[in-house]
């Protein structure tokens, strides 16, 4: 098995993923010469893809990120396969114990204080919630004290994480809806520009600004053509996927997707 170099697989990827590629090479290298499992933090589903391509069918890929269908997951590559659980991957899930008659958490106001809290992106998961006010995220497990004691409070909220079971881990509610537009092209800049009611040369400008991923990747082109399958995320607006698309009669084509919309909740 070949040593792997970084540079050989940044044609695959965009320029600013470079120090995502450099990590893991390293990773994959230490894996085949010192022959020990790698454990990788929290990885979203675009590093994945990269750690995928870097290892090939080299090593024995598993994930989990805490619950079933998680964005967020923790990697083990091994040389040879092991019976793994979910213990394995060092992953504690957390609930926030806050007084919920009083006083309403929302996403963007638990990522904000986990991101500010002194600990990188990549050290904690997802962030679910029931619908009906309670929150859980899931935190590398070696972290757990650094957690307890520096989160006490969300907001003006004051609040205290417990640590669960995953057996306690809620069913995360899912907040989107499914729509279809009948648009002239499959351009990114147009879908999004249907999509969002914003203007192609809106679209072109947040591209332009990095403000729109496809499949968890930047892109800087605006005549990217979008395929079913294809996840979609528009900074400030939501996240999209392309459920099937068909032409018409009139030679336009008719895209069904699924749409999480940014809220405030």
């Amino acid at each position: 098995m070949e040593k792997r170099q970084a540079s050989s697989f940044y044609p695959h990827f965009n320029q600013d993923e470079r120090p995502t590629i450099d990590h893991i090479v390293g990773l994959f290298n230490n894996l085949i010469f010192k022959q020990q499992t790698i454990l990788t933090d929290f990885l979203n589903p675009g590093e994945r893809e990269i750690l995928k391509k870097i290892v090939g069918n080299d090593a024995f890929v598993q994930e989990f990120g805490g619950y079933e269908d998680a964005e967020k997951k923790r990697v083990l590559m091994s040389i040879e396969w092991i019976n793994v659980n979910p213990f394995d991957f060092k992953i504690i899930p957390l609930e926030i114990d806050y007084p919920t008659k009083f006083a309403k958490l929302t996403h963007s106001s638990i990522l904000g204080t986990l991101a500010n809290s002194g600990v990188e992106l990549d050290t904690f998961g997802d962030i679910i919630t029931d619908g009906n006010g309670k929150w859980q995220f899931f935190i590398k497990e070696e972290l757990l004290e650094f957690f307890k004691n520096e989160i006490n409070r969300i907001g003006r909220t004051q609040v205290k994480l417990k640590e669960i079971t995953f057996k306690d881990v809620v069913q995360p509610e899912d907040n989107s809806i499914e729509r279809t537009e009948i648009v002239s092209s499959l351009r990114v800049d147009a879908l999004l520009a249907s999509v969002s009611k914003k203007s192609r040369g809106e679209i072109q400008k947040v591209i332009g600004e990095k403000e729109v991923k496809l499949n968890w990747h930047d892109i800087q082109n605006s005549n990217i053509m979008i395929k079913e399958a294809d996840i979609l995320s528009l900074r400030h607006f939501g996240r999209i996927r392309i459920e099937g698309i068909t032409a018409t009669r009139k030679g336009k084509y008719r895209v069904v997707f699924r749409i999480w919309q940014n809220m405030k909740r």
